[in-house]
C-alpha cells in the first residue's frame, strides 16, 4: 500500500505543492505554492504567460486534528500582454482553496455560511466559539447572500401569508409546490405587490391559495389564465367553524335533553341552594358598569366607533356587550368556575350537594372512586362556592360545542362507541345539529373522494332548512365557486406551503423577531 502525499491529504484535487509543515502546540502552519496552469486575465481573457512576481497570502482553514490551521500560500502575479486591457497584471486564484479578497478558505467559508444560514448571528457566533473558529456575528451574517429568483414562475405556485408580527404586519411566501421549495418572499400581502410579482415572473398555470380575497384579486388582475385552487384544509376549517357555531347556538337544546334524562321525580333538597346572586367580585361590578355605559350610549343613537372611542374599548367588545344579555355576561364573569380535571365531576358534586352531602372531604372521596386525579383543594373551593352562591351550579353534564363538532368532523369509524352514543344523543336532541351533521359528513365525502362536480348539488341542499352558520358557509363557497370546485377535484393543495410557513415561524423566532426583512428573506431562501 503506497504512502499518500501531504498534498493529497490536505488539498485533494487542488493544484498546490506543500513545501513545509510546522506543527506546534498553538496550531499548524502549512507553506504551499500554487502549481497549476497559468490562468487567463479576468478582464480580457488573454492567457497569462509571463510571471510578474510572487507573494504570499495567509488563509485561515478549517481546524485539523483539533488545532488551528493556517496556510501560507505563495501565488503568482502575471502580466497581461494585451495592450488594450486595463489590467496590466493579475493574480492567479487557486480554485476550491481561496477567493479574491477573502482571508478564509473556500471550505471554511462554506462552513460559516451553513452556520449562519441555520443558526443566524448570535447563536452562530456561539457555535463558532465552541468550534474555535474565530469570527463575529456581523461577519457571519455578511456571508449570507440571497439566491437569484428565477425569471419564470413555477408551473404550480403556492401562496400564503405569514406574520412578521401577528395582528399587525404580514408578508407573503411563494412556493414551488411541485419542487417543495420557496421561490420568493414578499414584504407584505397587498394585492398590488403580488400582482406586480406575477407580471414580472409569468408562467404560473396553477395557483394554490387559501380563501383570502387579496390573493384572488391579484391573480385575476395579473394572471387571469391561471387556475386557482382553494386549499382543502381551509375549507374544512371554515366548515368546522360553522358547525361549531351551530352547536353553540343550540346548546340549550342539549341542556334541556340532559335535564330530561335525569330522574324525573322531585328531589328532596336537605340544604337548598341559595338563589344565584351577583358575586362580589371586581369583574362582575365592572361588567355591570360597562354594560350600563354601552347601552346608555346606544340609547343616545351613538355609533359603535364613537362608543369605542369614548370608553376606550375595542369595537368587537362593544358589539359583544350590545348583543349579549346581562345574565350571560355575568355568568361568564363568575369566579370559581372549575377548570381542568374537576370539570367532568361538577354535575355529580352538585347533585350530591343537593342531596345533603355538603362535606368536601366526603365528596372528594366519592369522586376519587369515580376517577378524579386532582387534589382536594379544587373540591373545597367548589363546595364553598356552592354554599355561598358565588359559583353557578352545574346543571347537567353535556359535551361542549367543540367536542360535538370534533365528533361530527372526524372520518367515519374513528369514534369510540361511547362517543358515537353521545353524538347520537346530540343529534336526537336538536334537529339543527342533526342537519349540520348530515351536511358536514356529505361535504367531507365530496372532499375525500374529489367529487367537485357535486358541489353545486351540496350547496342547493344547504340552502333548504339549514342552520344559519352552515348557510353562510355555503353562500361563501358560491363567491369562490371555481377555485373551490378545483380544490375538490384536482390533487394540488397548499399543504406544502403551510409547512414552509411553520418553518418561517421557527426562523423568525430564532432571531427573536428583530431581523430585518432582507436578512429574514435571505435565510428563508437559503434554507429552501
Amino acid at each position: 500500500m503506497g504512502v499518500m502525499a501531504v498534498e493529497d491529504v490536505l488539498f485533494p484535487g487542488i493544484d498546490v505543492r506543500v513545501t513545509a509543515v510546522h506543527v506546534t502546540a498553538e496550531g499548524i502552519a502549512v507553506e504551499a505554492t500554487s502549481c497549476g496552469r497559468p490562468p487567463p486575465c479576468p478582464d480580457c481573457g488573454c492567457p497569462g504567460r509571463r510571471v510578474h512576481s510572487r507573494y504570499v497570502r495567509r488563509i485561515a482553514e478549517r481546524r485539523s486534528v483539533g488545532r488551528p490551521l493556517v496556510i501560507s500560500l505563495s501565488v503568482r502575479r502575471f502580466f497581461c500582454e494585451r495592450a488594450s486591457c486595463r489590467w496590466r497584471t493579475f493574480v492567479e486564484q487557486v480554485s476550491d482553496l481561496r477567493e479574491r479578497y477573502r482571508r478564509h478558505s473556500v471550505g471554511l467559508r462554506r462552513w460559516m455560511q451553513a452556520i449562519a444560514t441555520f443558526l443566524g448571528g448570535c447563536p452562530g457566533e456561539r457555535l463558532c466559539q465552541v468550534l474555535q473558529l474565530p469570527t463575529r456575528r456581523t461577519h457571519l451574517l455578511g456571508l449570507l447572500t440571497a439566491p437569484a429568483v428565477p425569471e419564470m414562475a413555477p408551473r404550480v405556485l403556492g401562496v400564503d401569508e405569514f406574520a412578521f408580527r401577528k395582528g399587525w404586519r404580514y408578508g407573503t411566501v411563494l412556493v414551488d409546490v411541485e419542487a417543495a421549495r420557496v421561490v420568493d418572499v414578499l414584504p407584505d400581502r397587498d394585492v398590488a405587490t403580488f400582482a406586480t410579482w406575477l407580471r414580472e415572473h409569468p408562467g404560473a398555470e396553477i395557483i394554490c391559495r387559501d380563501r383570502a380575497s387579496a390573493y384572488s384579486s391579484a391573480v385575476h388582475e395579473a394572471a387571469p389564465g391561471a387556475q386557482e385552487i382553494a386549499d382543502r384544509w381551509h375549507l374544512l376549517h371554515n366548515l368546522f367553524s360553522a358547525v361549531e357555531k351551530t352547536c353553540h347556538q343550540h346548546r340549550p337544546c342539549l341542556r334541556k335533553q340532559a335535564e330530561a334524562d335525569r330522574d324525573t321525580e322531585p328531589r328532596r333538597i336537605i340544604n337548598p341552594l341559595p338563589p344565584p346572586t351577583l358575586p362580589p367580585t371586581k369583574m362582575a361590578v365592572r361588567t355591570v358598569d360597562r354594560y350600563s355605559d354601552i347601552h346608555r350610549l346606544l340609547a343616545q343613537e351613538q355609533t359603535i366607533s364613537e362608543i369605542a372611542r369614548r370608553l376606550h374599548l375595542d369595537r368587537k367588545t362593544v358589539r359583544h356587550f350590545r348583543d349579549t344579555s346581562l345574565d350571560e355576561l355575568l355568568a361568564s364573569s363568575r369566579r370559581g368556575r372549575p377548570k381542568g380535571v374537576l370539570e367532568p365531576f361538577t354535575a355529580y358534586l352538585t347533585e350530591r350537594f343537593t342531596d345533603g352531602v355538603t362535606s368536601p372531604t366526603d365528596l372528594f372521596r366519592e369522586i376519587r372512586q369515580r376517577g378524579y386525579q386532582g387534589s382536594d383543594l379544587p373540591v373545597r373551593r367548589y363546595v364553598t362556592g356552592l354554599k355561598s352562591g358565588t359559583v353557578e351550579p352545574a346543571r347537567g353534564a353535556i359535551p361542549s360545542p367543540r367536542k360535538i363538532t370534533t365528533w361530527i368532523m372526524v372520518p367515519r369509524g374513528a369514534l369510540k362507541p361511547r362517543e358515537e352514543d353521545e353524538l347520537l344523543k346530540a343529534r336526537l336532541a336538536c334537529p339543527d345539529i342533526a342537519r349540520a351533521y348530515d351536511l358536514a359528513r356529505t361535504f367531507h365525502e365530496l372532499l375525500q373522494h374529489r367529487c367537485g362536480h357535486r358541489l353545486l348539488e351540496w350547496v342547493r341542499q344547504a340552502e333548504h332548512d339549514t342552520p344559519a352558520p352552515i348557510l353562510s358557509f355555503a353562500q361563501s363557497l358560491c363567491l369562490d365557486l371555481d377555485a373551490v370546485t378545483a380544490g375538490l377535484t384536482l390533487p394540488w393543495s397548499s399543504g406544502i406551503v403551510e409547512s414552509h410557513v411553520n418553518r418561517i415561524k421557527t426562523i423568525k423566532r430564532s432571531m427573536y423577531g428583530r431581523a430585518s426583512f432582507r436578512l429574514l428573506r435571505t435565510r428563508i431562501l437559503l434554507r429552501a
